[in-house]
């Protein structure tokens, strides 16, 4: 494996594009991933939204977008070759990590929510 950067959502773009606040404020989402042993660097998305810049500044030879992104991977290559960085293979992971019950936001949500519905 080479070096993994990864791109945390800031929690304007969370809410945006999934309708939801983040449970988790940006700041904690980033600590814990740049605290991840296989990741070199991390960084907050760009608060203008301007991708394809933070994408100049990494110069990664893969972007790998995960199963709820809504970006195409069709757009996204396209415009990464106006921007010259034809050489980046765009990919979408196929799944989730799954290995335990609560591996999401969403799910962990619902717990919470159904635990209240029991107290009452």
């Amino acid at each position: 494996m080479g070096d993994v950067y990864v791109i945390v959502a800031t929690d304007e773009n969370r809410k945006k594009y999934s309708g939801e606040e983040p449970i988790v404020p940006e700041l904690q989402r980033l600590e814990v991933i740049k605290n991840l042993k296989n990741v070199k660097d991390a960084k907050l998305g760009r608060h203008d939204n301007d991708t394809l810049k933070t994408v100049e500044e990494i110069n990664p030879d893969i972007i790998l977008l995960g199963p709820d992104q809504k970006f195409s991977i069709e757009k996204l290559s396209n415009a990464l070759k106006m921007k010259g960085l034809e050489n980046i293979e765009v990919k979408r992971l196929e799944n989730f990590y799954d290995k335990y019950i609560l591996h999401s936001s969403r799910l962990i949500k619902k717990r919470i929510i159904d635990l209240e519905k029991n107290k009452s």
